[in-house]
């Protein structure tokens, strides 16, 4: 019989399930010897009444465990405790409620972040998100894997962004549908040959640079080699003396994360033919190229070369980060080894979710986002501008969802404590800095605050430059 110390008391505000917490209940008295080898259990309906709950959860309790090999269920005869020996015998278990994602956060942490990358997303959905939905919902379930490349529909409605957004044209067959731009380089390093296997290939990477794709490269068994970037974005230049295990080059040409530059067409050209003599793929990510509030983006790389560059994209910076859909544009021989990849390891985009962005797109959803966030960030960007401008030099003006204020990397590190010590958490550019550089200062995003918000973050950060660098508060504009 269930000892009385076993008896389960079920915490109705834990995240688990009761057929969950029962189940663990058990495997800790089988575990701690409060139930041993042979013991008989209650049938459900007893268990069930004795706990005050329907016979279901004891039922689903005692065919999991039995699934596991905790319990045998002899038909006609009742469930007893199965022998476990102990080789196969699991680790003491604790069994405690599941933490939420909220309570991971402490009373310590700000309350507003300066965050890059996250874009303003509309506080309502809309007329077109709404009907979106309605139409995958009333699809019919899909039958059969996706395409490899992704659904045909909505690549072409990706090849006919990029030409109207970016002046990039492209064949269908050319663009495959990815989960976002560091799933595309993750794809696109995995299907690119490399030639010496007996060292790792190297990624030609930005420093300061996107942590993330340096993660990503390295994940995917890459090394990495650092590039310095200057006011216009990579030392393009200095690619030709990378490694000689060098097969790609990453960058972030139409706003360089997270120094802001914007690269020129003389050192674009120059890149297609270092790439070209170098024998070397050259990894685009255009990741908030949608946003320029001075002038009009300079041409693709992918449009200059397109034989020599793999184009990543993605609508997290646009229709929110969490809209996992991107894509990449690529030459046939890779989108044939990428396709040949997805086979083999079954990594299908969802259907559903592509059919969604289709129809985004094809109502003009994601036009609409853009000249709403466009308008919204052209004005935090000079409002960013006039707070910050007098402790340093700015990058990055007029473009994106960030700025990036060119400090010493003390001041930068002791502002950003004395912010976040008072509700404000602002990121350093070391940080982003994986080997020695000039370059050292704060980045300031301003995409997914409130207005209000952003002007009592620039206070506060305002105010801890101030502090730190002994500069008259009443000597800045409005105090």
């Amino acid at each position: 019989m269930l000892p009385s110390s076993a008896t389960v008391s079920f915490n109705r505000e834990d995240a688990r399930t009761l057929p969950v917490q029962l189940a663990d209940r058990i495997r800790i008295a089988i575990d701690n010897g409060q139930l041993a080898e042979g013991d008989r259990l209650p049938s459900s309906r007893a268990l069930s009444a004795q706990m005050g709950v329907a016979r279901g959860v004891v039922e689903n309790a005692y065919e999991q465990l039995s699934a596991e090999g905790w319990l045998d269920a002899k038909r006609g005869s009742g469930t007893y405790v199965n022998r476990i020996g102990s080789a196969d015998r699991p680790p003491p278990r604790t069994v405690a409620p599941l933490p939420r994602f909220s309570d991971a956060r402490t009373p310590s942490t700000p309350k507003t972040r300066l965050a890059t990358g996250t874009p303003w997303v509309p506080a309502r959905a809309s007329a077109a998100w709404r009907r979106a939905w309605r139409e995958v919902g009333n699809a019919a379930p899909a039958s059969s894997y996706p395409d490899p490349r992704g659904e045909s529909e909505l690549r072409a409605a990706i090849a006919r962004l990029l030409a109207r957004a970016r002046g990039f044209h492209t064949h269908t067959d050319s663009v495959v549908v990815t989960t976002g731009s560091m799933h595309g380089l993750r794809l696109a390093l995995s299907g690119l040959p490399c030639v010496d296997r007996t060292s790792p290939p190297v990624l030609v990477h930005e420093n300061p640079g996107y942590r993330t794709a340096t993660t990503t490269a390295i994940r995917c068994g890459w090394s990495v080699g650092d590039v310095d970037v200057d006011a216009d974005g990579m030392v393009t230049s200095a690619v030709a003396s990378a490694s000689e295990s060098a097969r790609a080059v990453y960058v972030t040409p139409s706003h360089q994360h997270p120094t802001g530059g914007m690269l020129p067409i003389s050192r674009r050209i120059e890149l297609a033919d270092i790439a070209r003599s170098r024998d070397l793929m050259i990894v685009e990510d255009d990741y908030d190229s949608e946003f320029r509030y001075d002038v009009a983006p300079l041409p693709t790389l992918a449009e200059l070369a397109p034989d020599r560059t793999i184009y990543v994209g993605t609508v997290a910076k646009t229709l929110g980060a969490g809209v996992r859909v991107g894509w990449l544009v690529a030459p046939t021989e890779v989108v044939e080894e990428i396709v040949a990849i997805r086979h083999d390891t079954g990594d299908y985009p969802s259907l559903p979710v592509q059919h969604a962005l289709a129809s985004l797109l094809r109502d003009g959803e994601w036009d609409r986002t853009v000249r709403r966030a466009r308008r919204l960030y052209r004005e935090r960007d000079r409002l960013v501008a006039a707070a910050l401008a007098p402790y340093g030099e700015l990058r990055g003006v007029g473009a994106g969802m960030h700025t990036t204020l060119l400090v010493d990397a003390d001041v930068a590190a002791a502002a950003a404590s004395r912010a976040f010590d008072m509700g404000v958490d602002v990121e350093t550019l070391a940080a982003s800095t994986r080997s020695r550089s000039t370059l050292s200062g704060l980045i300031v995003g301003y995409g997914a605050i409130s207005d209000d918000d952003l002007v009592h973050a620039l206070d506060v950060l305002t105010s801890a430059l101030d502090d730190v660098t002994g500069r008259a508060r009443c000597s800045r504009p409005g105090h």
